[in-house]
């Protein structure tokens, strides 16, 4: 280590520059010395002259001072070099140099000063301080070039000495053991344990990493099959969480193997951050942990590499609780750089026990890390469509109410489009005070009526004026023309590449619910005739999660509250109660994860909502 001498580099663009600043700065002291002097061109040429003198001085002066070389000393890499030994790099040749051959500032400046003071025609009141402001470093610590030739003297360390030929004899029975022969036979032993590591206890080494990362990996599985069931029977949700892990596990392996940055370069927190856009909060913190398990094995100073990178996941993922806007990717880099400095520095201080032994230079690393992290974001957009997922960002752009199909939907259907409006609100509401996505179902309930596009006047909501286009048609073909706005409205959205949890929604929002006006109707009206009630009645499928199972919910309500002729608490009430007891009777919650508590619950959000939908008052006792 004593024989790496840190490598420092010429910066050979830094004479040019300086140049040039000395000779504007001279120029505008010249100009300024002889600007309210009134002068004959003879004059004027002899001052041009002296300037022109002055400026050959200076420059003569800047160049002899930069050839020579500024040196910026790095404190750290002079810790192990008491000689003061240095590795000088000036167009790709290196050499061994002394740090008494090269100036520092004060010493580039007094030397600056002496030669002034030799040449009797410089001026020295005006070219000592502009030439003191052109000094700057030239000679600069090479960071990079010293850690790679460090590990190229590193490498090149024998751990041997001396050689035992093959078939050579080391010893013969009743020989002496003097020095030689003992480390000869030290050496033949440590070489037989190596030669057994190497065949069997290798293997013993591989199964016992197998044990404990399948340990880690299956107290995830564990994890999800107990409380995240919905990830667990999902294999494409599954094949993502375990590439994730696989991914950043290696990239650090990698980065651990080349040995060619810190290891806190490498962006653990793109792990959170992606599954958080995916999952939830939970799933994301316990795979963050997970994952850092098992690469804690390998990391150096394990205990403090966990902490600080447990905190910055922690942090990661309590930043984009809500990503309804791009700029908060740059806020949670900007939060992931934060824990990380101040996680650093408190470690530090543990183990110095005083600010000015901290390596600040470090904090690149941690500022790397934060930047690589923005690849998260390219990666969320790359898995959206390998995966079919959906993130938190893409149901913002899908709520949009100026993208092609909202717009068609309230051009063409204007009261279909206020009724998802308020569908949306009421379902986001109800969903926010039982616990789900309120992103999806305010995605889902925009999109869910955009089959009644093609046939708006068929649908009350609609109709303008007073002609009805049902009252010429027959109950059954109402009815079929009624429920068909289910299948048009799947292939609208498949026609505008709408996703598939979108279109879950669109499909199950009726369930199985017969059309109670139509079906009433025909029976009125043919009492002696048996009707097929196949007609009348939704194809489904069934809700399936907590999300579709509100929507129908707050459509059916929202659609029913219309009808209203004088909405009052009383009338809201027995409204709301009526509409979701007959779809309990029907049985249209048996397929989703959704509890009478649950169900309660809506039940008075959508009765108070209505009331201050209708503004009515709420009459307190005297």
């Amino acid at each position: 280590m004593k024989n790496a001498h840190p490598f420092y580099r010429f910066d050979d663009k830094m004479v040019d520059q300086k140049i040039y600043l000395f000779k504007n700065e001279l120029n505008d002291v010249w100009t300024k010395r002889f600007k309210n002097t009134s002068q004959s061109l003879k004059e004027q040429e002899q001052h041009d002259k002296l300037k022109h003198a002055q400026e050959t001085i200076g420059i003569q002066v800047l160049k002899m001072v930069y050839e020579r070389g500024i040196i910026l000393i790095n404190d750290q890499s002079m810790e192990n070099n008491p000689d003061g030994i240095i590795t000088v790099v000036r167009e790709n040749i290196a050499e061994e140099q002394s740090l008494k051959d090269y100036y520092t500032i004060q010493s580039a400046f007094a030397f600056i000063q002496s030669q002034l003071d030799n040449i009797s025609s410089a001026d020295v009141n005006l070219l000592s301080p502009l030439l003191e402001n052109s000094l700057a470093h030239n000679l600069l610590y090479d960071d990079q070039a010293t850690r790679v030739w460090t590990k190229l003297l590193l490498d090149k360390i024998s751990l041997s000495h001396g050689l035992v030929q093959k078939d050579e004899t080391v010893i013969l029975k009743g020989e002496i053991v003097d020095d030689i022969r003992f480390q000869k036979l030290e050496s033949l032993k440590l070489e037989m344990k190596n030669q057994e590591f190497s065949s069997s206890s290798r293997w013993l080494m591989f199964l016992g990493h197998f044990i404990l990362v399948g340990l880690a990996i299956t107290m995830l599985i564990v994890f999800l099959y107990m409380f995240r069931r919905h990830i667990y029977d999902d294999n494409g949700r599954m094949l993502l969480l375990m590439l994730l892990i696989l991914l950043v596990t290696y990239m650090f392996l990698w980065a651990r193997k080349i040995n060619i940055f810190d290891m806190y370069l490498v962006p653990v927190c793109i792990l959170p951050i992606i599954v958080r856009a995916f999952y939830d909060t939970r799933t994301a913190l316990f795979t963050h942990i997970i994952t850092l398990l098992i690469i804690g094995f390998d990391a150096p100073s394990g205990f403090e590499f966990m902490f600080i990178q447990t905190i910055a996941g922690m942090v990661s993922i309590f930043s984009i609780l809500n990503m309804s806007r791009r700029v908060q990717f740059f806020i949670s880099v900007m939060m992931i750089f934060a824990s990380y400095a101040i996680s650093f520095i408190g470690v530090s201080i543990i183990h110095e026990a005083n600010f000015r032994s901290i390596d600040w230079m470090n904090l690149k690393w941690f500022l790397g890390n934060s930047i690589i992290t923005l690849f998260a974001f390219p990666l969320i957009f790359i898995f959206e469509k390998a995966f079919g997922f959906l993130s938190d960002v893409s149901l913002m752009e899908l709520s949009d109410s100026n993208s092609p199909l909202m717009r068609e939907l309230s051009t063409k259907t204007p009261g279909t489009f206020q009724h998802s409006l308020q569908v949306a609100n009421l379902a986001e509401a109800a969903i926010f005070r039982i616990g789900g996505n309120r992103l999806l179902i305010r995605a889902g309930a925009m999109y869910h009526d955009i089959g009644k596009i093609d046939m708006p006047m068929y649908f009350i909501e609609n109709q303008n004026t007073q002609s009805n286009p049902h009252d010429d048609l027959s109950f059954e073909e109402s009815a079929k023309i009624i429920k068909s706005h289910v299948i048009r409205g799947i292939e609208k959205a498949r026609k505008h590449n709408i996703p598939e949890q979108i279109i879950d929604f669109i499909r199950t929002h009726h369930g199985t619910i017969r059309l109670q006006y139509f079906y009433q109707s025909f029976l009125k009206n043919f009492p002696e005739q048996v009707p097929d009630e196949d007609l009348f009645r939704y194809p489904g499928p069934l809700p399936f999660s907590r999300e579709t199972a509100v929507l129908m919910m707050a459509d059916s309500v929202e659609a029913a509250s219309r009808s209203l002729k004088n909405a009052d608490a009383e009338s809201i009430s027995n409204l709301v109660d009526y509409i979701i007891d007959n779809q309990i009777e029907q049985n249209q919650f048996e397929n989703a994860p959704i509890t009478l508590k649950d169900i309660s619950e809506i039940r008075k959000l959508f009765k108070k909502m209505l009331m201050s939908i209708y503004h009515v008052r709420i009459e307190y006792p005297h």
